[in-house]
Formats: structure tokens, sequence, C-alpha cells
């Protein structure tokens, strides 16, 4: 299993804080997992598409092709910006 985790305005966006994904140990990369994400539904595909989103892998930032595992937590954000 996989625990996803949406933040701030994506999770607004969205409408879902939290969303397991059943995961058997299979090799899968954070673009196969957006993959199954927006096959949810047109707002899932449209907000998982952004090219400006962030993913953290295990509370680390990582590209698409990070390998994902069962017992992983995967969180996607908006770009941060402070002032």
């Amino acid at each position: 299993m996989i625990k996803i985790l949406f933040f701030a305005a994506l999770r607004e966006r969205l409408d879902c804080e939290q969303y397991l994904l059943s995961c058997d140990d299979t090799k899968l990369d954070v673009a196969a997992v957006v993959n199954q994400l927006q096959s949810l539904g047109n707002n899932w595909r449209q907000e998982l598409s952004r090219t400006d989103l962030l993913c953290a892998l295990n509370q680390q930032l990582v590209p698409l092709t990070a390998r994902v595992r069962s017992g992983d937590e995967l969180a996607f954000f908006p770009p941060v910006t402070g002032g």
C-alpha cells in the first residue's frame, strides 16, 4: 500500500487529503502513480498534469522517475512561495 497525501491548494481542488493505493511491490515510479491517479477523473487528470507540481517521497523531494514501493509515503503539493 502506498500512502498518498495532497497539500495546500491541491488538496482543496481535489477535495482529497489522503489516498491509499494498492501496490504489490511491482516496480513503480512516481509517474506511474500519477497516471493511475489521473484515471480517477477529469479533475484529477487536470490537477496532476500541472508542470509545476512538486512531489516528495518519504519526505524528500523527488523527480517523477523516482521508484515507489509498498509502504512508501508520497506527497504532492503546488510550488511554495515565501515572503
